[in-house]
């Protein structure tokens, strides 16, 4: 879309404005919900993820954590490790820590979307700590993801064993797909 065309539909929208600087390239329905400022670059929040300062869109549903004190967001991606059935194994990243420079509602927006991503969450005792269930909603997608996050330290042998189970489970409730 034209520039201009993309700023005029944003301001009549009520959706923020994207940075001219912005170094990502939204899909064609992608709606802009926020925008901060950062020694980095933009963030851009939109209906499909959080865009960082690299032009990389993180989905909502794997951004495992986000903390926003004293001007800085804090944010903990997670990577697909794996799946176990239908279950998807997550991996968590190390946290990396966004200075917004300004004043924007993109904090409360990103603890929004990761909220509402999430459909049920349980943590699960397992041999060598644990592991977080954590069914969510992918944009994008029909239907919800199982994904699991081990503990540090767990067993991943018994957290992949288990997930599979809990996966087959979900599966069987759901009943027959029809068509």
């Amino acid at each position: 879309m034209i520039d201009w065309l993309r700023q005029l539909v944003a301001r009549l929208s009520g959706t923020a404005d994207v940075p001219a600087d912005f170094p990502g390239s939204l899909d064609a329905e992608e709606q802009v919900l926020a925008v901060a400022k950062t020694a980095e670059g933009a963030l851009v929040a939109t209906h499909l993820g959080l865009w960082l300062p690299d032009g990389r869109r993180l989905g909502w549903h794997l951004l495992s954590k986000a903390t926003w004190n004293n001007g800085v967001l804090t944010v903990i991606e997670a990577e697909e490790a794996g799946a176990a059935g239908d279950a998807v194994l997550l991996r968590d990243l190390p946290g990396r820590r966004l200075e917004l420079t300004g004043s924007s509602r993109l904090p409360d927006v990103v603890h929004e979307r990761v909220n509402q991503s999430i459909r049920s969450r349980h943590h699960r005792d397992l041999p060598g700590g644990g592991a977080w269930f954590v069914q969510r909603k992918v944009p994008g997608r029909d239907g919800i993801v199982l994904q699991v996050r081990p503990d540090r330290g767990a067993d991943e042998a018994a957290v992949t064993e288990f997930a599979a189970t809990v996966a087959e489970r979900l599966q069987q409730a759901k009943g027959p797909e029809r068509d």
